[in-house]
């Protein structure tokens, strides 16, 4: 899932680094020495908010319209691109307790060779994800 999410941009007159603030989601602030670093270190500040609202079951906060966002005097506008399933695969750590059903023989074969079946699901899981992402 990829979003987009207007930000301000204000940059330090004294030092020269940048601040990026995300109105749509809030405390989201980040910053860099350089506007590239200050933009993708905001992508990755806004990126683990929306991880974090979903993993807890939060929907991802609708983006206002670059039109709706007016900086503060001296900033500007930009807009972040976040790749959510990317940011997930490699930072999505919550975990969830799922219950299932298996075949009985299939259980006792599973347990005699003392399979870790979250491991096993998630293993699969994560193949099917990848493959059908990729």
């Amino acid at each position: 899932m990829k979003l987009t999410y207007p930000a301000c941009v204000y940059q330090d007159p004294e030092t020269g680094h940048y601040t990026v603030e995300v109105p749509d989601l809030p405390g989201c602030v980040s910053g860099g020495p350089t506007l590239a670093d200050a933009i993708l270190m905001a992508e990755d500040a806004a990126s683990g908010w929306v991880l974090d609202a979903l993993e807890d079951g939060r929907p991802a906060p609708a983006a206002s319209s670059m039109a709706a966002v007016t900086p503060d005097p001296g900033g500007f506008p930009t807009l972040l691109i976040l790749d959510m399933d990317a940011y997930a695969e490699k930072y999505g750590n919550k975990a969830v307790r799922k219950n299932l059903t298996i075949p009985a023989w299939l259980n006792t074969f599973a347990e005699k060779q003392h399979v870790n079946f979250s491991q096993v699901l998630t293993d699969a899981l994560t193949a099917l994800y990848q493959k059908q992402a990729h």
